[in-house]
């Protein structure tokens, strides 16, 4: 390990910068992977088990089976598993091409995998298997999210287009999510709890065939043969991750950073039971959120992207406490309209900040990996916060929300106090800091 590796004075600095020329950006490559990653965040945002099928599942196991905050928490914290090992996922694609391809392949056989289980969906209703079906599309959502961050840790490093990359996935999770949140807020309105579950997969069920065609046509990915002198390279880079000293400080400072105790499930006991809002209302608000999300991600490039790294992750700390804290105001549906919408802005400020920092110093060659263990912690983070959060709302607090929120706000304002420990100096977003294995 050499000096710059152990220096703790020193800033982490991205390399020299390549001369204008060899930077100069490939725009009809940049536009074919924006659509890629907007077809596969479309699906995501629909698919994922926090997607469409979200209100309906959390109303059929209240309402049906008459489970409690921390149950469903819980249930929902199974799905969680496939994300918290998305690094395998990303070290089977580095290492091993499948039919000559390192993503193709493996995004085909994910998004196919995803339609069998919501399928499958549909025709079930007992928790034992529909935990089953629902793990299968867990699975696939997990892979397919982890090869599509691979391609977009290849290409923005190269382009110099992380942040716009990562910002156009986000934009577009959202608008889906804000689509998808209404329409199931008005399933569980109209239906029966589990028709209202099955017509939510059988709508999911049919997105994947989206990222099946934009894989086959939008990705440049070049045809391999598995050789030695290429694991070897892939070898070499996953050694480069482990070792890069800017590698584990972020990921320290990413647990840390989401590591919020959070209010979703209580918040959605508290507006059903206190608040006695309307499922289509419920729904509603979680569009709105999206909305909030969406309006980031049209205001980032304008407004925030060219921040530096440093000061957008301090920006976005200032926004994610006071939105926290603005959850004491909550009580009436306009209220709620209003912290939704701040909230999901705030959230994808943090979002945009911390998906860059991590693709950023991803080394070459162990893209998937090292990309997909930053995410891992993000998932592993709030799973466990979320989970906290639930626990603190029905064993410590007594079903007082009011509690719960200063602790969470107390929580993302003391990430303040480890953005010093990033030493980012001035570098800006987007600026590759890992270009190749030493």
């Amino acid at each position: 390990m050499n000096s710059s590796d152990t220096a703790i004075d020193k800033p982490l600095a991205a390399p020299p910068a390549a001369p204008l020329a060899d930077r100069a950006p490939d725009y009809r490559l940049v536009d074919r992977l924006l659509w890629f990653f907007a077809l596969v965040y479309i699906v995501e945002g629909l698919g994922q088990v926090v997607g469409l099928v979200s209100q309906p599942l959390t109303y059929y196991l209240k309402q049906v089976h008459g489970w409690t905050p921390v149950q469903v928490t819980a249930f929902f914290t199974l799905f969680n598993l496939p994300w918290v090992i998305k690094p395998l996922y990303g070290l089977v694609s580095d290492f091993l091409p499948l039919f000559g391809y390192r993503r193709k392949s493996y995004l085909l056989l994910a998004n196919v995998a995803a339609i069998a289980g919501f399928l499958w969906v549909t025709q079930i209703e007992a928790p034992s298997v529909l935990v089953l079906a629902l793990m299968t599309t867990a699975y696939a959502m997990a892979i397919s999210s982890t090869l599509c961050g691979a391609v977009l840790v290849e290409n923005g490093q190269k382009l110099h287009e992380s942040g716009r990359f990562v910002n156009q996935q986000w934009l577009w999770f959202n608008i889906a999510a804000m689509a998808g949140a209404i329409v199931g807020g008005q399933l569980v309105q109209r239906l029966p709890p589990a028709t209202a579950l099955h017509v939510a997969a059988a709508i999911v069920g049919v997105a994947p065939l989206a990222v099946i065609a934009g894989t086959l046509f939008l990705i440049p990915e070049r045809k391999l043969a598995i050789d030695l002198a290429g694991m070897r390279d892939t070898a070499r880079g996953l050694v480069a991750a482990f070792r890069r000293r800017e590698l584990w400080v972020i990921a320290v400072f990413i647990f840390l950073y989401y590591f919020s105790p959070g209010f979703a499930t209580p918040l959605y006991y508290h507006m059903t039971d206190h608040l006695k809002f309307s499922q289509s209302y419920i729904g509603i608000l979680t569009s709105i959120a999206s909305a909030g999300w969406v309006i980031g991600a049209l205001l980032y490039r304008r407004i925030f992207g060219g921040l530096t790294l440093k000061r957008l992750l301090n920006v976005s700390i200032a926004f994610g406490t006071a939105t926290t804290l603005a959850y004491l105001l909550l009580f009436n549906e306009s209220s709620a309209a209003v912290l939704n919408l701040l909230s999901g802005f705030s959230a994808m400020l943090a979002t945009v900040a911390t998906l860059t920092l991590a693709a950023d110093y991803s080394p070459q060659r162990a893209e998937g990996f090292s990309f997909a263990v930053l995410m891992s912690i993000i998932n592993l983070a709030t799973t466990f916060a979320d989970n906290v959060g639930s626990f603190l709302y029905t064993h410590v607090f007594g079903g007082n929300l009011t509690p719960l929120v200063i602790v969470s706000a107390a929580f993302t304002a003391f990430a303040f106090v480890l953005v010093p420990l990033l030493r980012l100096g001035d570098k800006r977003q987007g600026e590759p800091a890992a270009t190749g294995v030493p």
